[in-house]
């Protein structure tokens, strides 16, 4: 058991060492494929890595990440808004090639994270006095759930939040790539492990480590927890575009710095009431952003 622990710690490493070895062994495994972007894509399936979040925050530092986006793109998932307006307001416009002239982006992850849609039985008494059973529409708040079940039963096997409702796919703009997560309590600490059925490596894969690391942070805070412990990205499809190759050799060649802390508001113990400045990125030095081009 003692060497199996050590494997694991081996395997953690900080944000820009995993981002290097994902990269290489696409570039060296990958195999070429067409996409439904008809960019073109080198593919990998299915990759792990594992991230200690409990004293640094795992955000790229080889290239400089946009971190109003990534909090702002959080802050709306949880807000349940599926409407790119609420970015729009705040410069962020990650989402807009997919919405459609009303901003509108169809049942993604925030309406399934907070409000997914279900149907319970329910019974009436019609003119007669007969007993009538019908469905009743009802919406179901999984984040809120999964904070109440961790308060009352930490030690629980089913803390899952899944965004894949096969009912609404056909409704979404983009169907969910980072499709479930479920949190893990260990020792008063929280871990979270992201399954992730596609990946863009260039763009996507670095919000999503930083997005689903702060998002732990923040349930550990409303949950009254004694703080994070690890994060753990599992992922199908891995993938590179074509069009990014060059730019992540350009990236390969920097030297990373160290990577960064955050600081969140500890005063803030209910979810709906994070906001931009209840959340601070202390100390992050990187280099400049690469430009690469979003496949739509």
């Amino acid at each position: 058991m003692i060497g199996f622990v050590k494997e694991v710690e081996k395997m953690i490493k900080n944000c820009d060492e995993n981002y290097f070895d994902l990269v290489n062994d696409v570039l060296k495994n990958g195999v070429e494929k067409e996409d439904r972007t008809g960019v073109g894509v080198l593919s990998v399936f299915g990759r792990q890595t594992r991230y200690d979040i409990s004293k640094k925050f795992p955000l790229l530092t080889t290239k400089k990440i946009h971190w109003k986006s990534v909090v702002g793109e959080l802050l709306w998932f949880l807000k349940g808004d599926t409407n790119i307006k609420y970015l729009n307001n705040n410069n962020i416009t990650i989402w807009n090639e997919w919405a459609d002239n009303n901003g509108d982006l169809g049942p993604i992850y925030g309406k399934q994270w907070r409000s997914w849609p279900s149907y319970v039985e329910a019974k009436y008494a019609d003119l007669h006095g007969s007993e009538r059973i019908f469905n009743k529409k009802i919406e179901i708040d999984q984040l809120n759930q999964i904070i109440e079940e961790i308060k009352k039963t930490p030690n629980s096997r089913r803390l899952v939040v899944s965004a894949w409702n096969v009912g609404q796919l056909k409704d979404m703009a983009l169907q969910p790539c980072h499709v479930m997560f479920q949190f893990y309590v260990r020792n008063n600490k929280l871990s979270c492990q992201l399954y992730q059925r596609s990946c863009d490596l260039g763009l996507g894969q670095p919000f999503n480590v930083a997005s689903y690391s702060l998002l732990t942070h923040l349930i550990a805070q409303v949950c009254g927890l004694d703080g994070v412990d690890e994060f753990i990205h599992t992922i199908g499809d891995l993938h590179i575009y074509k069009n990014h190759i060059m730019q992540l050799q350009e990236q390969l060649a920097r030297v990373a710095f160290e990577s960064p802390t955050i600081e969140i508001d500890k005063t803030i113990k209910n979810i709906d009431l994070f906001d931009f400045q209840h959340i601070k990125l202390i100390d992050y030095n990187s280099h400049s952003s690469i430009k690469m081009k979003v496949a739509v």
